[in-house]
């Protein structure tokens, strides 16, 4: 099952600039002036309250003062639900990041969901290798790919350990941005829907990669949608697919990065799902995340009461 109808999402008490992520996350831009706190909370509030009204299930957890984690409004990074029973967390590049992975956040999720077994990958942090989710990995579930551009904040080795454990077939490659810099995190450059994938192929230099990615994603029996790298850095790829209660599809974005989105675009993403946005200005400036990184999507299999 490639969708769900049932995602985590931490609601922040000290959302701000994290100058640790900001080494190596280029969308990131510090927001002077403004209450970033208030603005990323409304526009969180806001996001919640659209996925309601799609009829997607949300579990909201506030996060805790203390430990401070400016950017605990991205739980995607830290922690994955799989339909094996399994949540994985998942080692990190940024040390403040790391107290992301609060047990007050597990216990919410299994209150509702059967949460068998946790499989803690973060020991990778002692030897300076990372693997941050599904930032990191952008995981075709059908057909048990994990696509992931490597970085400072993608090692190999540990996209091998989450695959070889949960059974999915690697396929990595390198990503640049405009400024001929590796992209951070997978996720910002392409989404993988149950039908279709979105993805900036130009960001992908080198041709062989390119192909190699073009074919997987050909072979898995899906159309590819392509982006250009003026929409990448509008969070165009920073979509996520998920299903209503009745599962029908609808895809989650950005308003920037739907304004950005071509007609053309927008009228073959509209022949598969519908498409749903709200205003993330803040969240994306002072965060360098969107949509799809506010979002934990939770495979369990719910509680039976």
């Amino acid at each position: 099952m490639q969708s769900t109808s049932h995602v985590l999402m931490i609601k922040p008490v000290q959302f701000g600039y994290n100058a640790e992520t900001a080494v190596n996350n280029r969308f990131q831009s510090k927001t002077a002036g403004a209450d970033t706190q208030a603005e990323a909370l409304r526009e969180f509030e806001n996001l919640v309250a659209l996925l309601h009204a799609q009829q997607v299930d949300v579990t909201v957890v506030e996060d805790s003062p203390e430990p401070h984690t400016p950017d605990s409004i991205f739980p995607n990074n830290w922690v994955s639900f799989h339909e094996s029973g399994k949540a994985y967390l998942y080692p990190m590049f940024a040390v403040n990041r790391r107290q992301e992975r609060k047990q007050q956040v597990l216990d919410a999720v299994a209150e509702k969901f059967m949460l068998e077994q946790t499989v803690d990958l973060s020991s990778y942090e002692a030897n300076n290798r990372f693997l941050e989710g599904t930032g990191s990995m952008v995981l075709d579930r059908d057909q048990k790919i994990a696509y992931a551009c490597l970085s400072p904040r993608t090692d190999l080795s540990v996209l091998d350990a989450f695959c070889n454990r949960e059974g999915y077939r690697p396929v990595s490659f390198h990503a640049l941005d405009a400024e001929q810099q590796p992209i951070y995190h997978t996720n910002v450059m392409m989404c993988v829907a149950d039908t279709y994938v979105v993805i900036c192929l130009d960001s992908i230099p080198d041709a062989k990669e390119k192909q190699q990615v073009s074919e997987t994603i050909t072979a898995s029996g899906k159309r590819i949608i392509t982006i250009d790298m003026q929409q990448l850095s509008h969070f165009a790829g920073n979509m996520l697919q998920l299903c209503d209660a009745q599962g029908q599809p609808l895809l989650v974005m950005s308003t920037q990065a739907f304004d950005s989105l071509n007609e053309n675009q927008r009228i073959q993403l509209e022949r598969y799902n519908r498409i749903v946005h709200t205003d993330l200005g803040m969240i994306e400036k002072n965060g360098g995340g969107s949509a799809r990184c506010m979002i934990a999507e939770i495979f369990l299999s719910p509680n039976v009461r």
